[in-house]
């Protein structure tokens, strides 16, 4: 049983309103893995990246990803996830946690991220709820 709340902490550092927004995910400031969102759309629901703050994030079952984590009280938006997916259209407003950056099908992309999403909820294994710290750096 995990016995602390780890740090969590998204560092944006490219925003490209075609490829979407990458980034990294920290957890206990070491650098975790690698992230895609879609680019800033003023926050609208499923093609928007969401307002850099700091957020809770709950453990949640969902029917397309099982169980994962939940970015919660975004402003108007609902279902926020972590998700496995590699393009800026598999993101439907979400953070997609990948190994590294690459190229799928002429795209820029996030690559690995089924494992990587793996290693996540492993990493995550007992804990129910976390503190998340959205920072942007571009």
């Amino acid at each position: 049983m995990v016995h602390f709340i780890p740090i969590v902490e998204l560092v944006r550092l490219e925003e490209n309103y075609k490829y979407g927004t990458f980034g990294g995910l920290k957890i206990n400031k070491q650098v975790f893995c690698v992230t895609l969102e879609p680019p800033d759309q003023e926050n609208q629901p499923n093609i928007s990246s969401i307002p850099a703050q700091q957020y809770i994030c709950q453990r949640v079952e969902t029917p397309t990803h099982g169980v994962t984590f939940e970015v919660l009280n975004v402003p108007g938006r609902t279902a926020v996830l972590f998700h496995p997916g590699n393009i800026i259209d598999h993101t439907e407003g979400c953070v997609l946690i990948a190994e590294h950056y690459g190229k799928l099908k002429e795209k820029r992309a996030v690559l690995n991220s089924g494992n990587t999403f793996k290693k996540f909820m492993a990493e995550m294994e007992g804990v129910e709820a976390f503190h998340l710290t959205i920072i942007e750096q571009y």
